[in-house]
């Protein structure tokens, strides 16, 4: 499934009032119609799912009847913003998991900390999903379902340079695809691994397999915690497994232009590292020689820490029907359900429903961004970007560029 990235607009002006908004009179009926936003791929995918949640939740609530909008991820936060303005917000809303914390930070969903033991598998959801929807160490989002990043790879070119089974450490794969490499020489413009060198979602995981972070909090301030010595281990082994695998591929490319799988499908790579969904683009040339497995971690046996693209669900703070809003959410993600959409190819909210599929293999370690207001600006602003291209082209050291950019970061995180 494809990440959600919240864009660079500003909210609407009325958001910042949110919370006074909510406790204050609406000039809404208490109306018995509770009304959700979901995004369209419920509606194609899984239609079976969100009826027998309204099902179950008619049931429970006799009178009430559910509404379900479906929305596209291109404008549906234009549209929400619209509907804070004018005091009309759907009593529950599906966002991106990179959607949530600004509107979290405004103070646009309602706290939902008291009925986390409502949801079933509360205690065990996905860690990179369960953060994207906790701001102030308060819960504002139910983790819906998810999306990992895998090895997407060419089995034939690993069978042909002997390469039998996948590698189960972060060595045993460079030592494949520089086997690989070499095998495959005379193809210009070949890298046995492509993946964008300023690609900081595939940097960072790196960065998490060692042990490091991005930043944290400190007596009520962020700090940049990527010139940390384990942050610095793992970008370090980055620029190593780059510089190995990449051949002539291009450090400053950011790996969206061109994407990873279009490289696929032209034959000039035999893997990338990026979304599961990765599969469906690598060109009909090749189609029967995609397969997919875990990206591994330096530590054997274990699969490398991914960042966990999803989706959650949340109760805009203006709803009449915070608790009706509250049990359909429950409802929605009820173990049942979350099997139910697992059977659909998603990855379910908790890791004790995984099941053993690559894409679910992958989940089980992951990782996501700070949980601040200002995060979007840090991406807006390029700075992991800068820094992986510093790195990689030898601009500044390791050390250096980390140390600039847990500097940026602090200073952006940390703007009034």
């Amino acid at each position: 499934m494809r990440l959600r990235v919240i864009g660079a607009a500003l909210l609407v002006a009325a958001l910042g009032v949110v919370a006074a908004t909510a406790s204050a009179s609406s000039g809404k009926a208490q109306a018995k119609t509770l009304t959700v936003w979901l995004q369209v791929d419920a509606q194609s995918g899984w239609p079976d799912v969100v009826a027998a949640a309204n099902q179950q939740f008619q049931q429970q609530n006799p009178g009430w009847t559910v509404n379900v909008q479906y929305q596209n991820w291109s404008d549906h936060l234009q549209k929400f913003d619209a509907t804070i303005a004018g005091n009309d917000t759907p009593d529950v809303i599906e966002m991106g998991n990179t959607e949530m914390t600004k509107y979290m930070a405004a103070g646009a969903f309602a706290d939902l900390t008291g009925s986390k033991s409502q949801f079933d598998n509360s205690s065990n959801w996905l860690g990179g999903l369960a953060k994207s929807g906790m701001y102030g160490g308060k819960v504002y989002g139910v983790p819906y379902y998810a999306g990992s990043r895998v090895i997407t790879y060419r089995a034939d070119l690993f069978k042909k340079a002997g390469i039998k089974g996948t590698p189960t450490s972060l060595a045993t794969f460079q030592t494949d695809l520089v086997k690989i490499g070499k095998m495959q020489g005379k193809v210009k413009g070949f890298s046995p691994l492509y993946v964008g060198g300023e690609d900081w979602y595939s940097a960072l995981s790196f960065v998490f397999d060692y042990g490091g972070s991005i930043a944290t909090t400190h007596a009520g301030k962020w700090v940049g915690t990527l010139d940390s010595a384990k942050s610095i281990a793992g970008l370090t082994a980055f620029k190593n497994f780059f510089n190995a695998t990449q051949g002539k591929a291009t450090a400053t490319l950011d790996g969206t232009n061109p994407y990873p799988y279009t490289v696929f499908s032209q034959g000039l790579t035999a893997a990338n590292y990026g979304p599961a969904w990765y599969s469906c683009c690598t060109g009909a040339k090749y189609k029967t020689a995609t397969a997919q497995f875990v990206m591994p971690s330096h530590t054997a046996g274990q699969p490398m820490p991914g960042f966990l693209g999803g989706s959650d669900l949340a109760v805009p703070g203006q709803t009449n029907a915070k608790a009706q809003a509250t049990q359909w959410i429950a409802d929605f993600t009820s173990t049942a359900n979350e099997k139910s959409l697992e059977a659909k190819g998603n990855i379910p909210n908790a890791t004790s429903l995984l099941g053993n599929s690559v894409n679910e293999r992958a989940a089980a370690r992951s990782w996501f961004v700070p949980q601040a207001k200002h995060w979007v600006d840090v991406e807006n602003g390029n700075i992991l970007k800068t820094m992986l291209s510093q790195i990689l082209t030898g601009q500044l050291t390791v050390a250096q560029a980390a140390k600039v950019a847990s500097q940026n970061i602090a200073q952006t995180l940390n703007e009034s």
